[in-house]
């Protein structure tokens, strides 16, 4: 079946009595636990989601009891949820198990109980086996991804920021919605560890605005992270290996390096925009940071090609992904990312007999 939007999604519960099945497929988990706390309140009851929402793990071996659940009339309401999280690991190298499982929610979905939804979980899907085409073909399939394009990234997550801000008795402004987007690397669940923090700054009765954020998520690590960007940005490689090894030896997160280095190329990109006459302080109320680091950002904005900023934003993004999707090993994907964007540097001729004169 197509992806459904998630307001889709919830329309067609409220109006339909049948239970469907869904698909909640994609790495983001504040996008999972948003859409499925969504899914929950459209279909049961308040009084009755204590006994009327069951969960299981496809990881711990428990579709087989789900699918019994499923199959069993719920008591006291009109419908049940029924939820089965890491459903990609039936996609393992256990050949008979996974056709196993597969058979079976195929005959759950030739016969599906009327009176439960039943919501299947996974990060990622190799859409080229069986079992993920059955999937995506019997279910309604909900993506928790946000977009690739990084514009739309940014405005979709800046969206959420507001719908975080409310559910907090809150409010947001739009361009304090944009910074903090912008500043998180649209990191939702870092986005909406920031809310709570900047709506009891904020205070009752009063927006978030975007000198609270500036006040509480700039804060001085940002700015020593610059100091990384700024190494990867003269295409130092040694030197920005030495950098991040001190850093991360001092418990800086793999995650907030790669926020604060997408935010900083993204402010380099945005600095290429600014016209020739501006002066450092107009940059820096555009830029949003201060004097000093929009000089900086001026500084290096000329001396680095757009294509290069934005395939290193790119390689950013990835390593984001691959960071989010449960990394065994953060280090080796930040010395990758590293690697990556050190050498990128040096496909463009131009660059390399500048580095060498």
């Amino acid at each position: 079946m197509p992806t459904i939007s998630a307001e889709s999604l919830i329309t067609r519960l409220t109006k339909s009595k049948a239970g469907p099945s869904l698909l909640l497929l994609g790495k983001d988990a504040y996008l999972r636990d948003s859409f499925r706390e969504r899914v929950i309140e459209a279909s049961i009851e308040p009084a009755a989601r204590n006994w009327a929402v069951s969960r299981y793990s496809a990881e711990e071996g428990e579709l087989a009891a789900a699918l019994a659940q499923a199959r069993t009339v719920p008591m006291l309401a009109r419908r049940q949820v029924v939820i089965v999280t890491g459903v990609e690991e039936l996609e393992g190298p256990q050949q008979e198990k996974r056709e196993s499982e597969t058979q079976n929610l195929a005959d759950y979905f030739a016969d599906p109980a009327p009176f439960t939804v039943l919501i299947l979980e996974a990060k990622e899907l190799d859409q080229r086996t069986r079992f993920a085409k059955m999937l995506l073909e019997r279910t309604l399939v909900v993506a928790a991804e946000l977009p690739a394009d990084p514009r739309e990234r940014a405005r979709t997550a800046a969206t959420l920021a507001g719908q975080m801000a409310r559910n907090r008795d809150s409010a947001i402004e739009d361009d304090a919605a944009e910074e903090l987007a912008d500043l998180c690397n649209c990191d939702l669940a870092a986005m909406q560890s920031e809310i709570e923090k900047l709506a009891t700054y904020a205070g009752a009765g009063r927006p978030i605005q975007r000198a609270d954020v500036e006040a509480l998520v700039v804060s001085e690590k940002k700015y020593s992270v610059w100091e990384l960007a700024e190494v990867l940005a003269t295409q130092q490689r040694a030197r920005a290996f030495h950098f991040l090894a001190n850093v991360l030896q001092q418990g800086e997160p793999a995650p907030a390096l790669i926020g604060a280095m997408a935010w900083m190329y993204r402010k380099l990109i945005e600095a290429q925009e600014l016209s020739p006459h501006t002066s450092s302080y107009q940059a820096a109320g555009r830029l949003g940071m201060r004097v000093a680091t929009a000089e900086m950002a001026i500084l290096h904005a000329r001396k680095i090609p757009r294509r290069q900023l934005v395939e290193g934003l790119r390689a950013l993004y990835d390593a984001d992904s691959t960071l989010k999707a449960g990394s065994t090993n953060d280090r080796a994907v930040m010395e990758f990312v590293v690697a990556q964007l050190t050498a990128s540097y040096a496909k463009h001729p131009a660059n390399r007999e500048r580095r060498q004169s």
